[in-house]
């Protein structure tokens, strides 16, 4: 070509440069491309239009999502989009490797991509040479890939800011790992940092509460929202002059700041720094902006989490009392609360400890049903409501319907989604250790004696509150002798793990039967026992059930054994309960042989057991049929352990003396002294004015022969 004539056109100067052109349209779906750009694909030398689907069959599948990707970074940074493409023949062999080009655009209205672009062959590089080493070689992506994974994955891990920023930390990028890292938030018109790595403690200082309007790249990215790439110390001091002097110092050689972008919104910035100097290829920014993004949606998933907890801690402070603040004169107290039920990790357990204006206080245990906030915001008002009720000095009882009634005119309100709760209130005279206890569907009170023996209770009770608002609550009173605790819990503490009541009582049982420290340490052996590791190991018959909250009040009455000093030591001897049965509760019966039972849990002879039991029933149903008054229950265990005396005394206000019969074979009735006389080693009737007691002994035979010899 000689000087003055026209340029050729540019088609033919990029042929001439074995350079082909294409355009792609995502509106349309459409691939043109020139006749050296066809050849390049392995088409027919001359200008097509293909469809994205003709289109992609030449190329790799991986890179061809590596362009989507390539394109939508370098319209979101202004730059160009430059990428390596595989070009493959029908039965998938790759035929040649082409470098493209282009300047991507975004059509807003259309919401589509059209960009114009070169593609030109490149020779792979001879391995192990330094070009073999800096390209993008299918190893390289590879790589890559699994590293996008792993970094992925192990940020959805993350629950809160600092795993991230310690996921973050510990990454290591194919090909090029930043030594230093910071992340910044926006607060208001403030840049902040959120968390750094690779920097000494109090080098963020200058950097901090930042005017997100300063000539700074990391505010400039979270501003604008476009990532900022500095691959030379010239190219940060030319275009950041005044923010220059501050970074100097770390020795840094290159810098990327991008924006942390989730659902349109720039929530801050992240600065990856290297001793080194780095290009910044479009392969390198991909992967970091690839993990920008990943990072600014761990960091919000983080703080929903953190808000969360934030919310739940608030409630627990508001909702739960204080037990420091508590001194009962005599008596300890220790509660946990375990809220294991809801995604908010709030639920509808509460337990309180209420000073009564009679000076006993009183402990109330309960369960809304639900593990949602609606059961949660149920249980604070349910809960000011029973101080009230207690507060205005009411007894349990009534304090229960009060409650039952309150929470049944809630519950109309919404009658789409009726409520209940189970509850427990024991008023406790912390002077003599009477228990009044009114219960209301909830389980049992448990009780550890002085020398280890764990009894279930039963006590009277009514339906759960919030059904009936005219229900009525029994009390039952009880002892608890010095030494002596309480257990009072909800179901979670004993159905966690997939057992049942009956299944998860006797895993409780084994717990607080071997315990050794004080009451405190009972408390934490309970719940980790239950809620922790070990649970995995003693899975009940219900493996699929839901896990539910747990709340746990442990009441001990001072002496030894109750666990109010250093240890739980078992050194009293003697073992007692107390029973009454009334004429009205014939089904009190069972009751009280299954509590003899677990007085004699550990007696050396089961045939002694199992005639307890049947002189106990004879003397109770003697009872209710022959008089109209209750029976008064009292059994009592002393001595060492295989020379131990059982005694079972009987009490009713009948002032008719039994006399000893000799029933015929037919006879239905009579009977009940012969056996006392012939299982028994010792019995008797007390007359006690217009009262009597029968009472009858039993002592611990450990070869079971029962031959009577017992030294007190």
């Amino acid at each position: 070509m000689r000087t003055g004539e026209p340029l050729p056109a540019v088609g033919e100067a990029l042929a001439a440069l074995a350079t082909g052109l294409w355009h792609w349209d995502t509106a349309t779906g459409l691939v043109t491309v020139d006749a050296e750009a066809a050849r390049l694909l392995g088409l027919p030398a001359e200008q097509v239009s293909l469809t994205e689907a003709q289109a992609r069959a030449r190329l790799h599948p991986v890179d061809w999502n590596e362009i989507t990707g390539v394109v939508q970074l370098a319209v979101a940074e202004g730059t160009l989009a430059e990428v390596r493409i595989r070009v493959m023949d029908e039965q998938g062999r790759i035929v040649r490797i082409v470098r493209s080009r282009s300047k991507p655009s975004f059509d807003r209205v259309h919401k589509a991509y059209r960009l114009i672009g070169t593609l030109q062959e490149v020779t792979e590089p001879t391995p192990g040479t330094p070009a073999g080493r800096s390209a993008v070689t299918g190893d390289w992506r590879r790589s890559r890939e699994a590293f996008l994974l792993d970094a992925g994955r192990a940020l959805a891990e993350a629950r809160s800011t600092q795993e991230v920023l310690r996921v973050t930390a510990n990454l290591s990028m194919p090909g090029f790992s930043p030594d230093g890292l910071a992340v910044f938030g926006v607060a208001g018109d403030r840049l902040t940092i959120i968390g750094h790595h690779g920097q000494q403690q109090g080098d963020e200082s200058p950097f901090s509460e930042m005017p997100l309007d300063t000539d700074y790249p990391a505010a400039e990215a979270a501003r604008t929202g476009r990532a900022v790439y500095l691959s030379s110390p010239e190219q940060y001091k030319a275009r950041y002059p005044l923010a220059w002097p501050l970074a100097e110092r770390f020795g840094r050689r290159s810098w990327a700041f991008l924006p942390l972008t989730v659902a349109g919104r720039t929530m801050g910035a992240w600065m990856a720094a290297f001793t080194y100097p780095v290009a910044f290829t479009p392969d390198e920014r991909s992967v970091l902006a690839t993990v920008a993004r990943m990072l600014a949606q761990a960091l919000t998933r983080a703080g929903v989490v953190e808000s969360e907890r934030a919310l739940t801690d608030g409630l627990q402070r508001t909702m739960l009392p204080r037990l420091g603040s508590q001194r009962i004169p005599g008596m300890s107290v220790a509660a946990r609360y375990v809220p294991t039920g809801g995604g908010l990790q709030v639920g509808g357990d509460w337990y309180d400890v209420i000073p009564l204006p009679n000076g006993r206080f009183a402990l109330v245990i309960g369960d809304v049903q639900g593990h949602d906030v609606q059961a949660a915001g149920l249980m604070g008002q349910l809960r000011i409501a029973l101080r009230a009720y207690a507060s205005e000095g009411h007894r349990p009882d009534a304090v229960l319907s009060r409650a039952a009634r309150f929470l049944h005119g809630i519950s109309d309100e919404d009658p789409s989604d009726p409520r209940f709760a189970t509850c427990v209130y024991v008023e406790v005279d912390p002077a003599t250790g009477v228990l009044d206890i009114a219960r209301a569907g909830h389980p049992d009170p448990a009780f550890r004696m002085a020398d280890g023996t764990v009894l279930t209770r039963p006590t009277s009770g009514g339906l759960p509150l919030g059904i009936d608002p005219d229900a009525d609550y029994p009390t039952t009173r009880l002892a608890l002798e010095p030494g002596e605790t309480m257990l009072i819990c909800t179901d979670g503490l004993i159905e966690t793990g997939g057992h049942d009541l009956d299944t998860g009582w006797r895993r409780l049982r084994v717990i607080l039967e071997e315990h050794k420290g004080d009451l405190e340490e009972l408390a934490d052996t309970l719940v980790q026992a239950v809620h922790g590791p070990s649970s995995h190991h003693t899975t009940g018959p219900l493996a699929d059930r839901r896990e539910d909250d747990i709340a746990v009040l442990l009441l001990s009455r001072e002496g030894d054994g109750c666990g109010c000093g250093d240890t739980m030591t078992a050194v009293r001897p003697v073992r007692r309960t107390v029973l009454t049965v009334a004429q009205a509760e014939p089904e009190r019966v069972a009751a009280a042989r299954q509590q003899l039972r677990e007085l004699l849990h550990d007696w050396s002879s089961p045939d002694q057991v199992d005639s307890a039991v049947l002189l106990l029933s004879e003397l109770l149903t003697n009872v209710l049929v022959h008089t109209d008054s209750d029976a008064l229950l009292v059994a009592e265990i002393t001595g060492a352990v295989g020379e131990r005396r059982l005694r079972i005394e009987v009490t009713d206000g009948g002032d008719d003396l039994p006399h000893k019969r000799r029933p015929g074979e037919l006879a239905s009735s009579g009977r009940g002294l012969v056996l006392i006389e012939l299982l028994a080693h010792a019995w008797g009737v007390d007359p006690r004015g217009e009262s009597k007691s029968i009472w009858f002994e039993l002592y611990e035979s450990v070869d079971g022969s029962g031959d009577g010899s017992w030294s007190p």
